[in-house]
């Protein structure tokens, strides 16, 4: 595929606003009309077609794997996940197995990807899927938004790129599109705004690669302009990590990973943390369902 840092969209965004400047400024109110729509739908294609990215979970359509990719992708960057899916699969390559799987077994194989809370879900997960599903993902977007982990946009995403189904959704690749296409002048725009606009463009014979595309498009954007989804209404600078509380919870699972039963004052001294701090944290993970006491000692 082509270098997509070469890419220049400025004269095709351009001549999209100025051809459809009429159809622009009604967007919001009701979508853009179908001229309106085909013509980004082909800038958008255009782009897929000569820089697509290749992922595994793009390699498939097991409802299950491309649900944990989902999951992954949430709060991961995209290469990261590419490295670690591969392994999460291998290791829990269905329903079944995630769910008779240990909590710790998970978390292990889940280092590297952050935002250990997404484990556990995926954990809880599974499990219910098996109970109530029979290990089968549902294909329907309210029932997926009742399982753990899975809001209302995770829900839709997995119904689009797992069963092809046309809805309707917004991630911040997306968000990014069509800031950029809809709103230049804009800030905080609002994702209530951007939603009628997605619905109004879909590609309705295709949603997978629609939304595949869609998301490489907005991955170009953030490298070769100012990130658009800065002028979102959702926008939120993001605190330094290092240092941080989601630092010390992630270390604090990664030692009990390798020493199960410490006390929180040998937390203390391994994380080289003061032992409020490791205290509040382990309570945090005791809540969330993943860590818990016996004894002196705490383990996953």
């Amino acid at each position: 595929m082509g270098n997509e840092s070469s890419y220049n969209d400025e004269g095709l965004v351009r001549d999209y606003r100025e051809r459809y400047s009429a159809a622009l400024e009604d967007a919001t109110s009701g979508g853009v009309s179908e001229r309106a729509a085909a013509r980004f739908r082909s800038i958008i294609y255009r782009f897929y077609t000569r820089h697509l990215r290749d992922f595994p979970w793009r390699r498939t359509a097991d409802p299950y794997h491309i649900l944990v990719s989902e999951i992954m992708l949430q709060q991961t960057q995209v290469g990261r996940v590419a490295e670690k899916f591969p392994e999460f699969i291998d290791a829990f390559p269905t329903p079944t197995a995630l769910a008779d799987a240990t909590l710790a077994r998970v978390l292990a194989v889940w280092q590297g990807l952050g935002y250990n809370r997404r484990a556990g879900n995926l954990h809880r997960l599974a499990a219910a899927v098996v109970e109530e599903h029979d290990g089968m993902i549902p294909d329907d977007p309210d029932l997926l938004a009742r399982l753990p982990g899975i809001g209302r946009a995770t829900a839709a995403s997995i119904c689009a790129f797992a069963f092809n189904r046309p809805v309707a959704f917004i991630e911040t690749n997306i968000r990014a599109v069509f800031i950029h296409f809809f709103f230049p002048d804009r800030e905080r725009v609002d994702d209530r705004e951007i939603l009628p606009l997605v619905e109004s463009v879909l590609d309705r014979s295709d949603p997978r690669a629609w939304y595949s595309a869609l998301m490489d498009y907005g991955s170009m954007l953030k490298k070769r302009h100012p990130n658009p989804s800065r002028r979102s209404a959702r926008h939120r600078r993001q605190s330094p990590f290092k240092g941080s509380r989601r630092q010390l919870r992630g270390e604090v699972i990664r030692i009990l990973l390798h020493n199960p039963g410490v006390t929180v004052r040998r937390l203390s001294l391994i994380a080289e943390r003061p032992e409020a701090e490791v205290r509040e944290a382990v309570e945090g993970l005791i809540g969330e369902g993943l860590a818990y006491p016996k004894g002196k000692g705490i383990f996953i």
